[in-house]
């Protein structure tokens, strides 16, 4: 049992079972104690270092460490951490629980070392990280929320009916790379975990929920949904060769609506797409230095975009808006939250000394000497879109371009700056010293990423790119648009798919329902005195006289079981 209360998703599952119990300005301190003490779990449990139970006749595998699962421990702890810093003013209790439990459950994905326990934890990230959508409580959020659960929901039903398919047929519930094949079970789960980690066109849940969540509800969001199912692609299926082309498409996709979309939280949105699509190509290149790249990315990536839903977050709290045609000329205002966002951008773009140019080399690099070099320029594309749309049209369009803008900013709380500046410093830390990454790699890792190539390649593609911005920066202007996602196919068939599936069934079961109740008034009415039903040639001066109170219990039973049989028959 005290095993079972170490393991580091469950530590901090049990602190939010424990903050309703506390006093609302004890609360946010507490929070930050919980990922501190699953860190320091992490930190200090040894490769191999497992916590065991069973359920009937299968063997658990509650907690299994190795290098893998150790990184994204690391990463999520932390992140878990920052975020509780940046939301330390915020005292909602649904908040702060389900952020917990959100947290938590990605943890427990990481180290879960057998499927059953994998896919509750998977559950519970699902639940309660829809929770932090809802509570921004308005119309728009409801609807964006019941899609987002929707989706989960079905990607949840995909992943355990492949486990169930997978145990039926290998007796197994290990967590372990499985067989490059496309049996049912495989397929089944691969599908599963691609609608967490939003691979098109399963990835729409992602956009459109993001930018609807609370201001400090998204940085959660942001780090822990695809980067687990990041992780158990990484576990179960690295070298799939599929992988690597959805991937490669991933990150000129999300890209392109990055481009295009003028709310600044949707940019950063379609970008988490864009960013997994390296991840999932490197996953599905499959070489070791491909998966060291995929995970160095996923550790970068978590870092740089919590900053960047930091501080466009802070936008948003100071503002009250997101959208870009509201913004611009806020420099003056918010000076410090500019920088510290710039440090996020130039990050997420692979500029030198800072973390993004260390994994996103990595992974590319890694599908030129796997010989695919078309997926290798597909990436280097969408680096340049990437610098395009986070590096330069959001900042010029949020705190510049207008010079008149007399948008009212509310004060910032003091620790979200101090969250913000935690995160920055990890970006620029890892940058400088790559080596404190590379020692938590799963691999041997012998890659050296400021090498003169690599940077004249970087600067050539970032001066290119920012003179093209200058140029045509009037053709990005923040009116609005409306960017149609291929979620439109799905909302299209919305109406016939309710007339099918909603009303039509509805009409079905109120026929039978008419049918069933027309047949027992029927027999009511003929077993009111069934002497005279069996007898029609009884008087009517005889009906007090054969009419037995017992009889009318008998048939009452006989006309209960029938209808009872009836109702099974036709369901």
């Amino acid at each position: 049992m005290i095993e079972f209360l170490t393991i580091p998703g469950v530590i901090l599952i049990a602190g939010a079972l424990l903050l309703p119990f506390l006093p609302a300005k004890v609360r946010p301190s507490l929070f930050l104690v919980f990922p501190l003490l699953a860190l320091i779990v992490v930190f200090t449990r040894p490769d191999g270092y497992s916590v065991t139970g069973t359920l009937l006749n299968y063997d658990l595998v509650m907690m299994e460490v190795d290098a893998l699962s150790r990184i994204f421990g690391i990463i999520f702890s932390l992140t878990a951490f920052t975020a509780g810093i940046y939301a330390y003013h915020m005292k909602e209790l649904g908040q702060q629980c389900n952020a917990l439990v959100y947290a938590g459950g990605a943890l427990g994905v990481t180290f879960a070392g057998d499927l059953l326990t994998l896919v509750i934890f998977w559950e519970l990230m699902a639940v309660s990280s829809t929770w932090l959508i809802w509570a921004r409580r308005t119309k728009e959020t409801d609807g964006a929320g019941m899609r987002y659960l929707i989706y989960h929901i079905l990607g949840g039903g995909l992943l355990f009916a492949g486990i169930l398919w997978h145990l039926a047929t290998t007796g197994s519930l290990a967590v372990e790379t499985v067989a490059r094949e496309y049996s049912v079970a495989n397929v089944l789960m691969l599908l599963g975990v691609c609608i967490n980690a939003a691979v098109i066109p399963l990835h729409t849940w992602l956009a459109d929920a993001y930018p609807k969540a609370t201001v400090t509800g998204s940085v959660f969001m942001s780090a822990f949904t695809t980067k687990s199912a990041v992780y158990v692609l990484l576990r179960m299926f690295p070298g799939w060769e599929v992988l690597a082309w959805f991937g490669a498409a991933m990150a000129i996709y999300g890209v392109i609506y990055a481009v295009i979309c003028k709310d600044i939280r949707e940019i950063l949105a379609y970008h988490i797409i864009s960013q997994v699509g390296f991840m999932v190509c490197g996953i599905g290149i499959g070489t070791e230095m491909a998966q060291n790249g995929a995970t160095a990315h996923a550790y970068s990536h978590i870092l740089y975009k919590a900053l960047l839903f930091m501080s466009t977050g802070a936008v948003l709290y100071a503002t009250g808006t997101s959208r870009m045609v509201h913004l611009g000329g806020l420099f003056k205002k918010m000076p410090y939250v500019f920088f510290l966002y710039m440090v996020g951008a130039v990050s997420i773009s692979g500029i030198p000394l800072f973390n993004g140019f260390i994994s996103k080399g990595m992974t590319i690099d890694a599908a030129g000497y796997a010989g695919n070099e078309t997926a290798m320029l597909m990436l280097l594309l969408a680096s340049v879109g990437t610098w395009l749309s986070v590096g330069l049209k959001l900042p010029y369009f949020t705190w510049f371009d207008k010079t008149d803008n007399d948008i009212e900013v509310k004060k910032l709380p003091v620790n979200m700056y101090i969250a913000m500046g935690i995160v920055a410093f990890a970006c620029i830390f890892y940058g400088l010293f790559p080596g404190t990454l590379y020692m938590y790699l799963p691999f041997e890792v012998n890659y050296q990423p400021y090498t003169i190539y690599h940077l004249v390649e970087v600067i050539q593609i970032s001066l290119l790119t920012f003179l093209g911005f200058w140029l045509l920066k009037k053709k990005m202007a923040p009116e609005p648009i409306i960017a149609l996602d291929v979620d439109w196919f799905f909302r299209k068939a919305a109406p016939a798919t309710r007339f099918v599936f909603v009303q039509k069934v509805d009409a079905f079961y109120d026929r039978v329902e008419d049918g069933i109740l027309g047949i027992a008034r029927w027999l009511t009415e003929k077993f009111r005195n069934p002497m005279k039903w069996l007898n029609p040639f009884t008087k009517d001066t005889n009906e007090a006289s054969s009419y037995s109170p017992s009889m009318e219990v008998v048939m009452s039973f006989i006309l209960f079981s029938f209808l009872v049989f009836a109702i099974v028959y036709l369901l």
